[in-house]
């Protein structure tokens, strides 16, 4: 693990500003899982960024969940008040400015509805993508919430 290099990870760097540190790993970090096994924590401490588009809006969607969870988009439309759909990799990179298993949940290149899955909150420090699948950063939920200005909502299925 070493100090951001590249160009998407030095992006993320700068959105954050000094108080966190993206780090850069030489295994991937693109699913939750090898993100855990790199970093050494639990699967439900990562914090993965999905991107859905809204149904009437055309908005992208950031819903930020654990690493066990997987989203109900039943319960993320009624939150929102639209339909969603899922993003693929050319609506994912044209909203955010990244590509899928590297989207971090801020630094985005258009602001997205962000929703936080409730599940994350129960954790003392959480880790999120940092803009590319080998970069991550750590953080606390209740800074999770700060950087990115979403709702807490339950949208796991259960």
């Amino acid at each position: 693990m070493k100090p951001a290099e590249s160009a998407s990870a030095l992006k993320v760097q700068a959105a954050l500003g000094d108080r966190f540190e993206v780090l850069e790993f030489d295994a991937s970090t693109r699913t939750a899982a090898d993100a855990a096994a790199a970093i050494g924590c639990e699967v439900a401490q990562i914090a993965k960024s999905l991107i859905f588009r809204g149904g009437t809006s055309g908005r992208a969607v950031l819903i930020i969940a654990s690493g066990v969870d997987r989203v109900d988009e039943k319960k993320a439309a009624a939150a929102i008040g639209e339909p969603i759909d899922r993003a693929d990799a050319d609506f994912v990179r044209e909203a955010t400015g990244f590509a899928i298993g590297g989207v971090p949940p801020v630094g985005h290149k258009n602001p997205p509805i962000v929703l936080i899955e409730q599940s994350v909150m129960q954790f003392a420090e959480i880790w999120a993508a940092a803009g590319t699948p080998n970069a991550v950063f750590r953080l606390t939920p209740a800074d999770l919430v700060e950087l990115t200005g979403g709702r807490t909502v339950a949208v796991a299925r259960r």
